[in-house]
């Protein structure tokens, strides 16, 4: 920020509300949970509606729909990385990224509204709006808010305790407004009334795009930034861009990750995209109300009942093997809605499948994400975590364009016709020649005169909607099943994560300090946090009875320490059902094992001793292949860092 604006954001009505050291209910409740819904409400709106609005009450198309989605977005991307790296270079008294919220929600309401006040003037001039007004909200209005935003949990505290409360808060709020409001309330009972009837949508957007101000200055004024505000000194050796670049995008795994992720995110952007399209055309009648609930709703169980069930299969099973069978579920169950695209319930039914396979997607792969990222330290004795991130980011951005644009050259290519009411077709027949030229008159009277829509799409059309949403998966799927084949990391993860161990350890013992185990420190800084807390609670407590005399200090203190001994209690009891719990699990396991090894015969046995020794072979001829080329490029890593 300029000098100017440094003395602006550090003026006390820019404070936080938030005055505690430690983590608030008010915080929690105000800036993590209703502050955030507001931005994420209106997003999630546009990312599910906007594109009807365009081809349905807009009536564009053609090139038009094609292009600039694309460069949008590779626009966005960009601006993605430079909001990073002007965040990591912001300081204020109200911290680095906190600021920048503040900014965003004037403009967040602004440019929402001007995606649907689409000034009545020349065709040239609407359409420079809307590329003007997409790229004001998604490059800069919600690049601003989503990047400080996503910040706001990492710099909340350093109390890992206190972090993942407010973590949980933040998802709820990203949950159940995407959830229930857009996959629910909005199809059900807003879609129905709007139709495409432009000044309705206007009236709604101006209505969600008023919300998301408020609430994005609750975010602002009920967080803080409480690591920034320690202002720590940075001994850490700073990696150069080009070895950085150079060990993520070199790297086979990396490399399979991203495929994964580009693949991934191309066919569930035309996917979402096809969604509405699908609904109104293919499976149901225009905006009925009923039929994309449904598929939001049942096809979208398994995402919740499933969560119990997939990390244990992890567990057993492996993190990619899981989520590779999860692909072919995904394929099959595509295949089902694909054979029987307009009969609800073989969809629903082949939804709920598909959905079943995408559980460990959803829940498990970040994990081997986070497996491939040791992976690259044991590798190059770095960490990459966030260059990795912003490559992912840079994709996942750019990809949305990519796949929007194609599903509009398709969709139009097709012959797809935007809906007419018949009190439109009869103020200006004229305007509707080609309407009516090839659907015919039977079809332009089917357009009742309430002002709903009810006439059909081209076959042509309706197949590539179904293919967009229930076809393109099927092939996706199985094209990212069998890249998955190729990402092997976790069968070595193990003995990587225990020689970056070793390291740190020769590290620590060079510097002359005492080596302490991590999950050690783990436990040591969890009572830390817990001694910090009440100390500052003592400080603050202090102040408070001071300026209220009918608070009694024992007292107050006696109820916190009670309130923390109590939690205390409940996290110990859970540590240690855990530990029974696993102890069990594993005897279990033996007296399963030997169970069924007492039922093998001599030559079963025996051939059961020679596969696992063959399996026993092959993982540790891998380990071999890959530790001779990691320590190779680990060597030349540190000697090009001592340069």
């Amino acid at each position: 920020m300029s000098r100017t604006k440094k003395r602006l954001i550090d003026a006390p009505i820019f404070d936080s509300k938030i005055k505690s050291g430690n983590v608030t209910a008010k915080e929690k409740w105000f800036g993590y949970l209703l502050g955030p819904a507001g931005a994420m409400l209106l997003n999630a709106i546009l990312a599910t509606y906007l594109n009807i609005y365009y081809t349905d009450v807009l009536k564009l198309g053609g090139l038009f729909l094609v292009i600039f989605p694309i460069f949008s977005k590779i626009f966005d991307a960009i601006t993605n990385v430079i909001m990073g790296y002007i965040i990591d270079r912001t300081k204020t008294k109200q911290g680095k990224a906190r600021p920048w919220l503040l900014v965003s929600a004037p403009f967040l309401a602004i440019t929402g509204l001007m995606l649907f006040i689409i000034p009545n003037a020349s065709e040239t001039f609407r359409l420079i709006w809307i590329v003007v007004s997409y790229n004001l909200f998604y490059s800069f209005a919600f690049t601003i808010y989503n990047m400080s935003h996503s910040l706001m949990v990492p710099l909340s505290t350093r109390n890992t305790l206190q972090r993942g409360e407010l973590s949980v808060f933040n998802q709820i709020a990203t949950i159940m407004i995407t959830g229930i409001i857009v996959a629910l309330i909005f199809p059900m009972a807003i879609m129905p009334i709007l139709g495409v009837d432009a000044s309705k949508w206007i009236l709604v957007m101006a209505l969600v795009s008023a919300i998301a101000l408020p609430l994005t200055l609750v975010e602002y004024y009920f967080t803080r930034e409480r690591v920034t505000e320690e202002q720590p000194i940075d001994a850490g050796e700073k990696i150069p861009f080009k070895l950085q670049l150079k060990t993520v995008l070199t790297d086979k795994y990396m490399i399979v990750l991203y495929l994964y992720f580009l693949i991934g995110t191309f066919a569930a952007g035309i996917k979402n995209i096809g969604l509405v399209y699908y609904c109104n055309y293919v499976l149901g009648t225009y905006n009925d109300g009923i039929t994309q609930m449904l598929v939001s709703v049942i096809g979208g169980l398994p995402m919740g009942i499933g969560i119990f069930a997939v990390w244990p299969l992890a567990k057993k099973f492996g993190k990619r093997n899981v989520t590779l069978v999860g692909f072919l579920l995904i394929a099959l169950g595509s295949a089902i809605c694909w054979m029987f695209p307009t009969n609800l319930v073989i969809v629903l039914i082949g939804q709920f499948i598909k959905n079943m396979g995408g559980l460990p997607t959803a829940y498990v792969f970040m994990a081997l994400f986070a497996d491939s990222l040791d992976h690259l330290e044991w590798k190059s004795g770095f960490r990459s975590d966030g260059f990795s991130m912003s490559v992912y980011s840079v994709i996942a951005t750019g990809i949305i364009g990519i796949a929007t644009g194609v599903f509009n050259a398709l969709l139009t290519g097709t012959g797809y016709i935007a809906p007419v009411t018949k009190e439109q077709y009869l103020a200006n027949p004229d305007a509707y020649v080609g309407l009516t030229t090839q659907l015919g008159a039977d079809k332009i009277a089917e357009l009742d005169a309430t002002g709903s829509v009810a006439f059909i799409q081209y076959a042509g059309v309706n197949n590539f909607i179904a293919f967009a949403f229930v076809g393109l998966e099927v092939f996706t799927g199985l094209i990212l099943a069998g890249l998955l084949v190729f990402l092997t990391v976790e069968k070595t993860i193990g003995r990587k994560q225990a020689k970056i161990r070793e390291r740190q350890k020769e590290a620590a013992l060079a510097r002359g300090e005492k080596w302490i185990e991590p999950e050690t420190r783990v436990l040591m800084e969890e009572q830390n946090f817990i001694t910090e807390a009440r100390e500052i609670f003592i400080s603050e407590l202090k102040v408070k009875c001071e300026k209220n005399l009918k608070l009694d200090f024992e007292t107050e203190l006696k109820k916190y320490d009670d309130k923390t001994e109590k939690a205390n209690l409940k996290r110990e009891q859970n540590r240690k059902k855990k530990e029974e719990k696993d102890a069990e699990k594993r005897v279990k396991a033996e007296a399963r094992l030997a169970s069924k090894l007492s039922k093998l015969s001599s030559s079963q046995l025996a051939a059961r001793e020679k596969r696992l020794a063959r399996k026993a072979e092959r993982d540790q001829a891998l380990w071999l292949k890959e530790k001779a080329k990691g320590e190779a490029y680990y060597e030349q890593m540190q000697i090009a860092l001592s340069k």
